[in-house]
């Protein structure tokens, strides 16, 4: 095993090294180059950003203080720590005060009511009301005296509003 280990690059021994240091004895010879490729990914991603803070200060060159500020920046914005345990009780708590819907009682499968279920409607069509015979004539009497201005204007014009219709998805005649 030990000329295994020799033959391995030294970035895949030291992979098989920290597993063994964290107590890990038993994996699969791919897990090591799944690190590897995590490794390799994150030292690129955090370099490119180190080069991209480098030529936005008007720097050559990358330094120390651009590494460490790509490293921060990947830090805050990538990993993030859950909140703590009393927080997550405290939301639990008013969650659970909350009770759940009544179902359905028949027979098969229990239902919540059909609101709470993802087949009630959701939306609304508009529909515009027809015209009356009247109103479509007042309307072209309004055209003409706005052809003459002499006439008084008339400021009553009926206005057609759309009238709003919704009917579920599915309904199934019993």
């Amino acid at each position: 095993m030990a000329e295994k280990d020799n033959d391995l690059p030294r970035d895949a021994r030291v992979v098989k090294s920290l597993l063994k240091s964290m107590g890990v004895e038993e994996y699969e010879p791919r897990v090591i180059h799944q690190f590897l490729e995590l490794w390799y990914r994150y030292v690129v991603d955090v370099l490119t950003d180190a080069q991209v803070y480098s030529e936005h200060a008007g720097k050559a060159a990358i330094d120390c203080d651009d590494v460490k500020l790509a490293v921060q920046s990947k830090v805050n914005f990538t990993f993030s720590q859950p909140p703590p345990r009393e927080v997550l009780l405290e939301l639990a708590r008013s969650r659970n005060k909350i009770p759940l819907p009544k179902t359905i009682s028949g027979l098969g499968i229990p239902l919540p009511p059909e609101q709470d279920t993802l087949i009630s409607p959701n939306y609304q069509l508009a529909i515009p009301r027809r015209q009356s015979a009247q109103a479509m004539e007042e309307a072209e009497e309004d055209e003409r005296s706005d052809a003459n201005p002499s006439q008084e204007q008339k400021t009553d014009v009926p206005h057609s509003t759309p009238q709003r219709v919704s009917f579920p998805l599915s309904k199934h005649p019993k």
